[in-house]
């Protein structure tokens, strides 16, 4: 009888053994099975103004139309697009409404596509730079990707403010990991038949491009 107690304490004794090995080791290998999985599947979502809200253009011919079509042609359709541009808006405007939406829609991927208007308006690249900075470190304290799509002025702002601009974007990918296309109208702005009559909208037919323009920085998120 002692000797089958014992026999039986023995093998508790290795199953407790046993049970703390596989727990150690599942507690390890976790973290390196959740990125062997990927980013979650959640949507991308456009921050922008008139130049993402299809200004003047016919409905479902835009670049964030275009992109829904093309994940799905990519086996990327998981990912489902979320457009919140709207035509006139402020980097002011879009860091007000971030939250609001973050808490909403919980995406994988925040596109920010601003900083036109607030150069019409006059505000200075240090205000904007301000704005955007602020909504990419919201945007990742939430989990997501950023990728930031950068604008220009016409020259008669001056060299000056131009290359603060441009440089406020490259600063801001840089210091905080952000994903970015320098120039969002790369071979759009000042094309004859890809601009609308007034100079600052892309035509229908320029979509594709500006499409083209955001998919390289855009797929390694994804």
């Amino acid at each position: 009888m002692r000797m089958i107690e014992g026999r039986s304490m023995g093998s508790a004794m290795r199953w407790r053994r046993t049970a703390c090995w596989l727990l150690l080791a599942a507690s390890l290998l976790a973290p390196v099975l959740a990125c062997a999985r990927g980013p979650a599947a959640g949507p991308i979502l456009v921050l922008g103004d008139s130049l993402s809200a299809e200004h003047n253009i016919p409905a479902g011919s835009g670049w964030v139309s275009l992109l829904e079509r093309r994940l799905a042609q990519a086996g990327t359709a998981k990912h489902a697009v979320v457009n919140a541009s709207i035509s006139g808006e402020t980097s002011a405007g879009a860091l007000a409404r971030l939250p609001a939406l973050l808490a909403k829609h919980r995406p994988a991927v925040v596109v920010i596509e601003l900083g036109g208007n607030d150069a019409l308006r006059g505000l200075s690249p240090a205000q904007l730079r301000g704005n955007l900075e602020k909504m990419i470190v919201q945007a990742k304290g939430a989990g997501a990707k950023v990728l930031l799509l950068g604008i220009d002025v016409p020259p008669n702002y001056g060299p000056a403010y131009r290359d603060r601009l441009r440089k406020g974007y490259a600063e801001l990918a840089q210091a905080h990991g952000a994903a970015l296309v320098p120039f969002f109208l790369e071979g759009v702005a000042l094309q004859p038949g890809l601009m609308q009559a007034d100079g600052l909208h892309p035509t229908a037919a320029a979509q594709p491009r500006l499409l083209d323009n955001v998919w390289p920085a855009l797929k390694p998120l994804l």
